[in-house]
Order: C-alpha cells, then sequence, then structure tokens
C-alpha cells in the first residue's frame, strides 16, 4: 500500500474563534497553523485565507501574503488553494488564488445545500470553466465532491476532455446536504471512481476520525484540520491544527501505514516539479 498522503485543512471559511479561538485569520496565525500541521506530517496544506476580523476572502493578495509566510517556515510543502472561496463569491472571484501557480487547487464538481438558505452553487458551466483555466496554467485540480452525481459530473467531463487523468478526488463527507460519512457510504464512493485515480477523504464534525480510519485501511489519503473539525475528541477541543494531524499519524501507524512526505505527495499525485 502507498505512503498515506495528509492534507490539513487549517481554517476554512465559515469556523470562527467562536467555535476554537485556535482557528486561524491573520497572516501570521495561519502560517503558524500550516506549520504546526506540516511539523505534525501534513504534505498539504488545503488554503482559505481570511482577513484580519475572520472575513473569508478571495483576495488574489491576501492569498499571496499567506503562501509566503507559510512557504518560509514551510519550504517544500504542497499549497493547494480552495477556489471554493465563501457562498455567494463570483466565479473570478472564487478564481483569484490561481494566478499564483500553485501546483493543485481544489474544483468543485456539483452544487451543494450548506444548510439553512446557504447553497453552494457549481454549475456545469462553472465546472468547466474552472477546469479550463486550470488546465491552461497547468494546475491539477484536487476533485471535491460532496456526493455521488459530483463524481458522475467530473467523469463526464473527463470524457469530454475537460478533466485530464489520472484523477485525484477528495470526497468531502458528513455535510449537512451532503453524503453522510459512514463506512458504506465511502466504500461506495471509492468504488465509483476510476482504478488509477487517487482519492482522500474528509469527514466532517464528529465523522471526521471514522472516515480517517477508513481511508488509511483502504489505501485512500486523509484529510483533517479546523475547516472540518475543531474537536481532538469528544468535547474536547483541539489546541492546533497539528494535534488533529498527530492523532491521524498515530492511527496509521497503528494500522501500518506509512507517512507520506510532500516530494513523495507529489509521486503519488504526479504533480510537476
Amino acid at each position: 500500500m502507498e505512503k498515506l498522503i495528509i492534507t490539513a485543512c487549517i481554517c476554512g471559511a465559515e469556523v470562527t474563534k467562536e467555535h476554537n479561538p485556535a482557528v486561524p485569520y491573520t497572516v501570521e496565525e495561519i502560517a503558524r497553523e500550516a506549520e504546526s500541521a506540516y511539523r505534525a506530517g501534513a504534505s498539504i496544506i488545503h488554503l482559505h485565507v481570511r482577513e484580519d476580523d475572520g472575513t473569508p476572502t478571495q483576495s488574489e493578495a491576501r492569498f499571496a501574503e499567506c503562501i509566503k509566510a507559510i512557504q518560509e517556515r514551510c519550504p517544500d510543502v504542497i499549497i493547494q488553494p480552495s477556489t471554493g472561496g465563501a457562498v455567494g463569491m463570483s466565479n473570478d472571484e472564487r478564481l483569484q488564488p490561481i494566478r499564483l501557480l500553485p501546483e493543485m487547487a481544489t474544483l468543485d464538481c456539483g452544487t451543494c445545500n450548506f444548510g439553512g438558505d446557504e447553497i453552494f452553487i457549481n454549475t456545469e458551466n462553472m465546472i468547466i470553466d474552472f477546469a479550463t483555466r486550470m488546465n491552461e496554467l497547468k494546475i491539477k485540480p484536487e476533485i471535491e465532491v460532496f456526493d455521488k452525481g459530483m463524481i458522475d459530473m467530473a467523469l463526464r467531463l473527463h470524457r469530454k476532455g475537460h478533466i485530464k487523468a489520472p484523477m485525484h478526488f477528495d470526497f468531502v463527507m458528513g455535510v449537512n446536504g451532503g453524503i453522510s460519512g459512514t463506512p458504506r457510504d465511502l466504500l461506495f464512493m471509492a468504488n465509483s471512481i476510476p482504478h488509477d485515480a487517487t482519492w482522500t477523504v474528509a469527514g466532517v464534525g464528529r465523522c471526521e476520525f471514522p472516515m480517517a480510519v477508513m481511508g488509511i485501511l483502504m489505501g485512500g489519503h486523509v484529510r483533517v484540520g479546523f475547516e472540518d473539525n475543531v474537536y481532538l475528541s469528544k468535547g474536547v477541543l483541539a489546541k492546533s491544527n497539528g494535534e488533529l494531524v498527530e492523532k491521524v499519524v498515530r492511527l496509521a501507524k497503528e494500522l501500518g501505514r506509512e507517512i507520506a512526505s510532500p516530494n513523495e505527495a507529489r509521486e503519488i499525485l504526479g504533480l510537476r516539479h
């Protein structure tokens, strides 16, 4: 079984310091949390950025500041900007960070209810537009899917030439409005993608560590971090993203899976050097 790639989603766009005081907002805080995850064993930093007051932003300038600060502390880590942004942002607003030519960026492959009146919109034409721009810049998309139908959309767009093989999927499971975070559903998702594709599982809330264990055992990869879950265990707030990554590393070692370095992750994912 290949080595385990751990992705740390260090802040997201929705979680706040009211949920956990360690959630990072400022450039310094984001760099600190990225380093804590990297030192613990994360190869990829899935990056959203915030204004100093916590407001989510897709500002190219803010991403550039944060990426520079992270690279100073973690020179070989893979930085994966989100093009999801926050609910209500325009396409051009969401795509700003790809102008910085990251190795990877996320590509959301469907529309999803996010609870209440919030709808995360990704029409077919939007997905094609995002994929086309990433292809032009030679950025590998991480295909983010919240349900089985989004896998089908990605595969249809692959057949049409918009998404290139080998594909890498991120199964986001347990979101209100998406597929549940259960072993049955993870098996269903993993068995629905091509044999040459790779995948990561991101369990939201209490699904985070059960899905991490399943991902380790099944030969997939794992995402953890404050974007998805702020607790180390029931009722115990994590002090850092690094603590969440450390828990995955402990689980992986118990289950006989080695941890990939950033350069080993690049080899597994077929990233440009």
